[in-house]
């Protein structure tokens, strides 16, 4: 997006930190709604612009605290995470893993999956997947609304079998 940013926008990621730093705004989605709203840039490109400003994108220093901060009481749940992320990340070079303050997107062109950790003793596998049926643990998307279309809740590493990895293969092949 970086490489686009200048003709997409008319300004390089540098000159957009310098606009970005004369505004009074201190939440992500104040910058967002302006970007959007009062110049007209599309959604992808003002949260790029957004990310990069705040310093809180994929690559930062502030992803490991971000993943740290989420399994916070949690660490139960952290070998489910480092497996799942190891098995889409093993999908394709193509995977941007984005770290965010509750949960990790993983996506290609598009996001295709989330983990987050709902509760001290489940995470939630979200997964944007087109016609594919709401079936047995292959749930609906539940708190993750519209970001993803599915939800499969996990609470030990034995859950992570072949027919979630076909899901989560799916997802991505669908994403590119």
């Amino acid at each position: 997006m970086e490489q686009n940013l200048l003709e997409k926008t008319g300004l390089s990621l540098a000159q957009w930190k310098v606009e970005l730093a004369k505004l009074p705004f201190t939440k992500h989605g104040e910058y967002m709604k302006y970007l959007k709203s009062e110049l007209g840039i599309s959604h992808g490109y003002a949260n790029f612009i957004t990310l990069k400003f705040r310093e809180a994108d994929a690559g930062s220093s502030q992803d490991s605290e971000l993943v740290s901060n989420q399994y916070k009481g949690k660490e139960n749940l952290k070998p489910i995470f480092d497996l799942l992320t190891a098995k889409i990340t093993e999908l394709g070079s193509n995977v941007e893993v984005v770290p965010k303050k509750s949960a990790v997107s993983f996506r290609v062109k598009r996001q295709f999956a989330l983990i987050q950790p709902s509760t001290k003793t489940r995470i939630d596998l979200g997964l944007k997947l087109n016609d594919v049926e709401h079936q047995g643990r292959l749930e609906t998307s539940g708190p993750f609304g519209t970001m993803c279309t599915h939800r499969v809740q996990l609470t030990n590493l034995d859950q992570i079998d072949e027919q979630l990895l076909q899901w989560i293969k799916l997802a991505y092949t669908q994403a590119n």
